[in-house]
């Protein structure tokens, strides 16, 4: 991981990390909302394209996302010089996939209720000879999301104690667990879209139901999580929690309204866990921000409150 943050070093912004006050306690927000980008995602991609060799570059990438790992990718590959292709959901959000395609990949649109993104990624790559950049199941991938963690450690003033992080796929969450092993993990997902906590209850990975209710955080409908993730948070006793759609509106309103922070919904739901008491801010408490790409109309709907 360290490693991995020297890499990237010149890649990536160094996030801030602000201060806050919520229930009468301060907390540590870390705004990877305001990263190149708009999320973490190009640390991990960033990282796992710097170390393809001169070959693989040319072959080119594929990856599969709903929109923030997409963008990581893409901005890295062009930068790097390397084609890309993205799979993306066809309900995707518009803000993203056109940003995707501003970054210069090309996009191939799936169902995501009745077909696999691995499978259409996986056919792709072999037809191309490309190579598969997945957006968590991947050690340099997680390396590269755990810098956001190093960085947290240098800025905190005070010791850091309780990471509470957004988890889709666990990436991040799995990344901030390596780089803070004396903090406490508190990983957040969204309601019907828990399929880490059960997995971890369980103590064996089990993929989200096929009757999963609709949700605004897109960058979390991860369907199934992997074992890297899954066995970094079980070592690490990571305590999960999930939050309802009107809780991820309250905490995407509260970022706008108390710190002029844009953040999308499924980059708010650690926000969401601290404001509706699921997490009590105690001292030394770090509350990820992991994404601000959110459609404009619909930030303003729900800063305005509207359903």
């Amino acid at each position: 991981m360290e490693a991995a943050a020297e890499r990237i070093g010149d890649a990536v912004i160094r996030t801030p990390l602000r201060e806050a006050e919520i229930r009468g306690r301060r907390v540590w927000l870390k705004c990877e909302s305001e990263q190149t980008g708009g999320a973490f995602k190009l640390r991990g991609a960033t990282n796992r394209l710097l170390q393809l060799s001169d070959e693989e570059r040319q072959r080119g990438v594929v990856a599969f996302s709903s929109g923030n790992h997409a963008q990581g990718v893409a901005i890295a590959a062009r930068r790097l010089g390397i084609p890309a292709l993205i799979v993306m959901p066809a309900d995707a959000p518009k803000v993203k996939a056109d940003a995707t395609a501003a970054a210069g990949a090309e996009i191939v649109f799936y169902d995501r209720r009745s077909e696999s993104r691995e499978e259409i990624a996986a056919r792709i790559a072999g037809e191309r000879g490309a190579t598969v950049v997945p957006s968590f199941d991947d050690p340099a991938i997680i390396a590269g999301q755990g810098t956001a963690g190093l960085e947290i450690l240098e800025q905190c003033p005070e010791p850091v104690r309780t990471i509470v992080v957004p988890v889709g796929g666990g990436g991040l969450a799995g990344g901030i667990a390596l780089a803070c092993p004396d903090a406490t993990i508190v990983g957040v997902e969204p309601a019907g879209w828990d399929d880490m906590n059960r997995s971890l209850e369980l103590g064996e990975i089990v993929p989200v139901e096929p009757d999963a209710p609709a949700t605004l955080c897109d960058s979390l409908q991860t369907p199934r999580v992997s074992p890297l993730t899954f066995a970094i948070l079980r070592e690490r006793e990571a305590r999960m929690l999930s939050v309802s759609e009107e809780e991820v509106r309250a905490a995407v309103r509260w970022a706008a309204e108390t710190l002029d922070l844009v953040v999308e919904p499924g980059g708010s739901v650690a926000l969401a866990a601290v404001l509706a008491g699921k997490v009590e801010p105690e001292p030394g408490t770090v509350i990820l921000l992991s994404g601000g790409n959110i459609d404009p109309a619909l930030h303003a709907e729900i800063v305005a409150g509207q359903p």
